[in-house]
């Protein structure tokens, strides 16, 4: 493959577009300003914070199933959100590791959302979202390890 054929399949291929390359870039940045949360919420455990985070996190796609419109994307959206809130709810009390779990399995339910377009409309959002969750998920990951105190 010559350069030429090269430089027009990544300017195709939606993996290597800049597109894409810039939804990662922000989702980096929101990523850092959410995993340093706490510090901005002082008065809250860590643990609160983040559940908080998730659960609206995991909100914002029920505001996209309305956008969207079809019941039935709503029903799963909302249904989704919802198990976002209990498993973020029960992390506050519990561990922090389920805050772990919750933030890479919604960056999981991104990359979904991104092969299958469930809810129309979300071309740029998955690949963001899945760089927030993911950064996230690691930062507390190496937080709990390093015994920053969660609870």
């Amino acid at each position: 493959m010559t350069t030429t054929q090269a430089a027009r399949s990544m300017s195709t291929d939606p993996g290597h577009s800049p597109f894409v390359s810039i939804t990662i870039v922000w989702g980096l940045i929101v990523g850092a300003l959410n995993a340093a949360a706490p510090l901005a919420l002082w008065w809250l455990d860590a643990s609160t914070v983040h559940a908080l985070a998730i659960s609206l996190i995991a909100s914002v796609y029920i505001g996209f199933a309305v956008a969207d419109g079809r019941p039935r994307v709503i029903a799963i959206e909302t249904g989704v959100a919802a198990a976002f809130v209990i498993v973020a709810s029960i992390a506050v009390t519990e561990s922090p590791w389920l805050l772990v779990a919750a933030y890479a399995g919604h960056g999981f339910k991104d990359l979904w959302q991104h092969r299958t377009h469930l809810v129309r409309g979300t071309r740029w959002w998955p690949p963001c979202c899945a760089t927030i969750d993911w950064l996230v998920a690691s930062i507390i990951a190496i937080e709990i390890i390093a015994g920053v105190h969660f609870h």
